[in-house]
């Protein structure tokens, strides 16, 4: 995305904190999940791709934490969301299993990677912005997953604190609330096209990490800037 120095001279100016979507965009969710699934599929004798597999299930996850959230009947934590996916990706794939490990597999969420590019983007961003993960998963998640990102937020705010998943506005209201500052101050960092358009309709400034070279998508709700990866965004922005 081309962006010339006053853009990024008034964003720079503008934007006091970046908040920062966790599964997805910090932590490689496909790469890692697909890494650890494959034994456990080999060991069942599927013969299906397990990035396939993966994708599946995250998919149906997304699906019923949207649906989840637009009942609006009370929030149902991320973990169980993701029994309930993993469950319904494996039985309809035709893959036995028994609850003990369909808990196994969601845990493994719990220890992802950060992308390599992640860690010294964030040291060199944290020098002139707060920082603060903003996650649809529950908050014991994202503690324990706090030792296997090997680096230290200022913040980090589960969507548990608003009782919506995002994209829901309330969760980057609440997110903003928390961490004391206007919502107009707050940028929010995502590797998903869904996150930066409920950012930015809830009033952020939105900056989409487009890893995956997708197009964003015709909305009203566009990113202030696209960026390759961590390393352009600190190029940027630090």
């Amino acid at each position: 995305m081309m962006i010339n120095d006053e853009t990024i001279k008034r964003l720079r100016d503008q934007t006091e904190v970046l908040t920062f979507d966790l599964y997805g965009t910090v932590v490689d969710m496909q790469g890692g999940l697909v890494e650890m699934v494959t034994p456990f599929l080999k060991a069942k004798g599927w013969k299906g791709s397990p990035n396939s597999l993966v994708t599946w299930w995250r998919r149906t996850h997304f699906e019923n934490s949207m649906i989840d959230a637009l009942v609006d009947r009370g929030h149902t934590p991320y973990r169980e969301i993701g029994h309930g996916a993993v469950d319904y990706t494996l039985t309809r794939a035709g893959i036995a299993h028994t609850m003990d490990e369909v808990r196994h597999l969601v845990a493994q969420i719990e220890k992802l990677r950060p992308f390599d590019d992640v860690v010294a983007a964030l040291t060199r961003l944290q020098k002139r912005y707060k920082l603060a993960v903003l996650s649809n998963g529950d908050p014991d998640m994202l503690k324990n997953a706090a030792p296997h990102i090997g680096f230290k937020f200022d913040e980090v705010i589960s969507i548990a604190a608003a009782g919506y998943f995002k994209p829901h506005f309330a969760t980057y209201r609440t997110a903003a609330n928390i961490l004391k500052v206007d919502i107009g101050k707050c940028m929010h960092v995502a590797n998903h096209a869904f996150d930066c358009i409920g950012a930015k309709a809830a009033g952020m400034k939105a900056c989409f990490i487009d890893r995956r070279r997708r197009p964003y998508g015709m909305t009203p709700h566009q990113p202030d800037v696209t960026v390759a990866d961590f390393k352009e965004l600190a190029e940027l922005l630090a």
